[in-house]
């Protein structure tokens, strides 16, 4: 008989999908979703579908009624755009969130944040949740989530347990992000190895990132070990362009070769955001950015130790394996 009703915002995104999925095999749990779209993949899961705007309070505490627990995957993420957009979801629709749960007297709150809180400028090697928020952000994406995790963190009490996951470069079959507009990009010329090529990365193949939400989701509670902290989740490090050729390999495509600095990368990418900002355009993807890249330049990989402690997990799909994956 089913006991816990959990809804999952973001639920028809990559990442909430997964979640969805894997959760809804689960006899304790009855599913719902948040969204402002109706999704056949979920209705076939027998997800209870609710519809509304995350920016709108009414319509979130109307999702949230009768609930349990939330897994607020939903947010506007994306390496460029308005900083007031990316505001209004990521921190006001959390602030939303909370602000129901509270309301309603839910319990338990799993929140999906990003290792790009942590990220400035500097490489960030085996570093630990004990990682200071950096001074400055060079995306409104990172900015806005930080504060979003900072707001879920400070929620929790007794009667809210919160958790924020910070899963990094999350791939694997249905991505419509990461893994397309690198091979779009090859196949296009435009790819350039950033740096020297021996960065290295956390990467977290999607149903690993999807079983951590489910497994912190059973954990959290008042007492527990995790309520009130964040959890850097990823695999490796592995090294960012032999992973990534290793892709564009099995996707039938040469590799990448032709490299550019770090420094001429970052140079270029302050042009072209200035630009952007000058004639008033915020509704594309640049080629290229500051933060994109430092992100491609810089390594970025993070000590698993607390959350296998605490949480006790362990990814079950290796990177090799989940390669594999994306082309079958």
């Amino acid at each position: 008989m089913k006991t816990t009703k959990v809804l999952i915002t973001g639920a028809g995104g990559f990442l909430g999908s997964y979640i969805a999925k894997k959760l809804s095999l689960d006899p304790a749990y009855e599913l719902f979703s948040f969204s402002r779209s109706h999704y056949a993949n979920l209705e076939q899961l027998g997800v209870h579908q609710r519809h509304g705007d995350l920016k709108n309070y009414t319509d979130v505490k109307s999702a949230l009624e009768g609930m349990d627990a939330v897994i607020h995957t939903a947010s506007q993420i994306g390496m460029w755009g308005r900083y007031d957009d990316f505001y209004a979801t990521n921190v006001t629709g959390t602030e939303n969130i909370l602000r129901a749960m509270k309301e309603l007297s839910i319990g338990q709150l799993v929140y999906t944040s990003t290792p790009s809180v942590a990220f400035g400028k500097e490489d960030l090697c085996g570093v630990d949740e004990q990682t200071p928020y950096p001074s400055e952000y060079l995306t409104p994406y990172a900015a806005t989530k930080s504060i979003a995790e900072k707001m879920v963190l400070a929620a929790n009490s007794k009667k809210l347990s919160t958790v924020s996951l910070r899963p990094h470069l999350i791939f694997g079959p249905g991505d419509l992000n990461l893994i397309p507009r690198v091979i779009e990009a090859q196949k296009k010329g435009r790819l350039k190895i950033v740096g020297d090529g021996n960065n290295l990365v956390d990467v977290t193949y999607v149903e690993n990132a999807a079983d951590a939400h489910i497994l912190a989701l059973k954990k959290l509670s008042p007492d527990s070990l995790i309520a009130g902290k964040a959890y850097f989740l990823g695999q490796g490090p592995v090294k960012l362009w032999d992973f990534t050729n290793e892709i564009l390999k099995l996707a039938g495509l040469p590799p990448v070769t032709k490299k550019i600095s770090v420094k001429a990368a970052y140079t270029l990418g302050f042009i072209i955001e200035s630009l952007l900002k000058l004639i008033g355009k915020y509704d594309i993807h640049p080629p290229m950015t500051r933060f994109v890249a430092l992100q491609l330049g810089k390594s970025h990989y993070f000590s698993h130790h607390n959350l296998e402690n605490d949480l006790g997990f362990k990814p079950a799909i290796s990177i090799k394996e989940g390669i594999a994956r994306l082309f079958t």
